[in-house]
């Protein structure tokens, strides 16, 4: 095995003629991932590798399509699509010198009105304030950028279609960002919605069954397995008791029993009806806190539960 010393000396070097591990090569380079490895044994030498050739240019309409070393990606969830330019905050030239006074201010007045040209229609400010709340709200969820970028598609199209005029912007970017979370089969609810954003459920509710109706999306149905892991993390119950639990739905999912009912709810009592086979010492309502329902919904699933896999 090759101490870490040596691999930091090789790294140094320009160029690897041999692999360190097996003494063979040639040496391969990968541009795409970025790797240096062998091809005699695979050996990774170094990953991560900045490529210092000249910035991508386009002179064929085959290479306009190849976008990918042009800086960050596009990204729908950005009001430009991260296709503008930004002038920056520095006072430097490109040799590295400060620019005299004359120049800075220019330099600042320009900066200011290219800031102003990038946001110059009301679909722009609408967009850059929606998709502003869309990062902290996405943030604060911890869902991932798949789900970010389903949610700012759901909005453009909304805004396309002319939803947007006449409501508020925070309740109409929660509803599509609760949207893409259905969609994508996020056990998110629009009580977790409601508590990031400070908007009212019933507002949020009422913004999503419009994105439905209007935009004929079709949203899968809510699988309560999906909704386990996440109270059981929240709850501290144990690995046992949590594939119990997943047993017990797939029975009622078999038995048609859990048709109709809400996912969050079953979830939470399948997990209780797991911690009473289980002997673990858990209250209806720290699971009921866990889950964001309440004991009441807990004791009614249970007893159906119960009654139907006569446990």
């Amino acid at each position: 095995m090759v101490s870490e010393r040596k691999l930091s000396d090789l790294y140094k070097q320009r160029s690897i003629d041999k692999c360190p591990k097996c003494g063979k090569g040639p040496m391969i380079v990968d541009s795409t991932s970025g790797e240096l490895f062998c091809s005699n044994c695979g050996f990774v030498v170094k990953e991560k590798i900045e490529e210092v050739g000249p910035e991508w240019r386009a002179f064929s309409k085959e290479e306009k399509e190849d976008r990918s070393r042009t800086g960050i990606p596009s990204s729908l969830a950005m009001h430009d699509m991260g296709l503008a330019t930004v002038i920056g905050s520095k006072d430097i030239d490109a040799s590295g010198k400060s620019l005299p006074a004359f120049m800075r201010a220019t330099i600042e007045r320009l900066r200011t009105w290219d800031s102003r040209s990038q946001v110059h229609e009301p679909a722009d400010r609408n967009l850059r304030q929606a998709f502003s709340e869309l990062d902290r709200l996405a943030d604060k969820l911890n869902v991932s950028d798949a789900v970010i970028e389903r949610a700012a598609y759901i909005y453009r199209k909304a805004l396309e279609r002319g939803l947007v005029r006449g409501r508020s912007i925070s309740a109409l970017i929660a509803a599509a960002l609760y949207a893409a979370c259905r969609d994508t089969e996020i056990p998110r609810t629009l009580k977790d919605l409601s508590a990031v954003s400070n908007i009212r459920k019933k507002d949020i509710a009422r913004c999503y069954r419009l994105l439905l109706r209007e935009m004929d999306l079709k949203m899968p149905v809510v699988d309560p397995v999906k909704c386990v892991s996440r109270i059981t993390s929240k709850a501290k119950l144990s690995e046992k008791t949590k594939r119990r639990a997943l047993e017990i739905l797939k029975r009622a999912e078999e038995m048609k029993t859990s048709a109709g009912k809400d996912p969050m709810g079953l979830a939470a009592a399948a997990l209780y009806v797991a911690c009473v086979l289980e002997g673990e010492n858990k209250t209806q309502k720290d699971i009921a806190e866990a889950a964001g329902v309440t004991e009441v919904t807990i004791r009614n699933r249970y007893k159906g539960l119960k009654s139907a896999l006569r446990l």
